[in-house]
């Protein structure tokens, strides 16, 4: 592992950054670390990661430069940044902003990668927050109304409670059945087979936040 903490991290991609993104991410998870070219979006808020990982092909020299003793170069292309730096982080949560919004190809890529891994990681984009539905299930309190998707990844099932349209275990998949807009009506609980996303509008981060890290 390159980054090993007991600390909750904010994982900064070269993708689209809003203004308050930062400062939102880094009050729920305040370590940080850079994905290749995230780092020149952290050294322009003038703020310093623990650590850079990525391949570099993105990396200014300036910023380079500036984060040299903290740069760990990975030249392998089988993976893409994200992965690159999920495979080499131990910590109990973090929160991915600047991986979602840009071209479609690696908003796809992202998403597919945030499915992939065990738990943990919630990531924030322009509109929404999105995490994976855990096995062991999670549990929300949100707004009524709020709208909510559950976006499989592969052939999946959710069983859910809480919702305008409730799940029991009804195959889902990319190609078939998946649950999109549906709505909050109560607290919600839910557990899914296989690779979920559970998409909710950017506001919910911090209730997200909060059943990832509990669930």
């Amino acid at each position: 592992m390159i980054v090993h903490t007991s600390h909750y991290l904010t994982l900064v991609g070269g993708g689209e950054v809003g203004p308050a993104d930062l400062d939102i991410a880094l009050r729920l998870a305040p370590g940080l670390v850079a994905a290749d070219g995230g780092a020149d979006v952290v050294h322009a808020a003038g703020l310093r990661p623990i650590a850079v990982i990525g391949d570099m092909d993105s990396l200014s020299p300036q910023t380079r430069a500036a984060f040299a003793d903290v740069l760990h170069e990975i030249p392998e292309q089988d993976t893409t940044d994200l992965e690159k730096c999920l495979t080499r982080i131990a910590a109990p949560a973090i929160l991915a902003i600047g991986f979602l919004g840009g071209r479609i190809d690696h908003t796809f890529s992202a998403l597919t990668i945030l499915a992939r891994q065990p738990g943990g990681i919630v990531a924030l984009g322009p509109q929404d927050a999105i995490a994976a539905v855990p096995e062991a299930g999670l549990r929300l309190d949100l707004p009524p109304g709020t709208r909510l998707s559950l976006l499989p990844l592969c052939n999946s099932k959710v069983w859910s409670s809480g919702l305008r349209w409730n799940l029991a275990g009804e195959p889902m998949s990319p190609t078939g059945f998946m649950s999109v807009s549906n709505e909050v009506l109560g607290p919600i609980r839910m557990r899914a087979e296989g690779s979920v996303l559970l998409v909710l509008p950017r506001d919910c981060l911090q209730d997200l936040w909060a059943a990832v890290i509990n669930a």
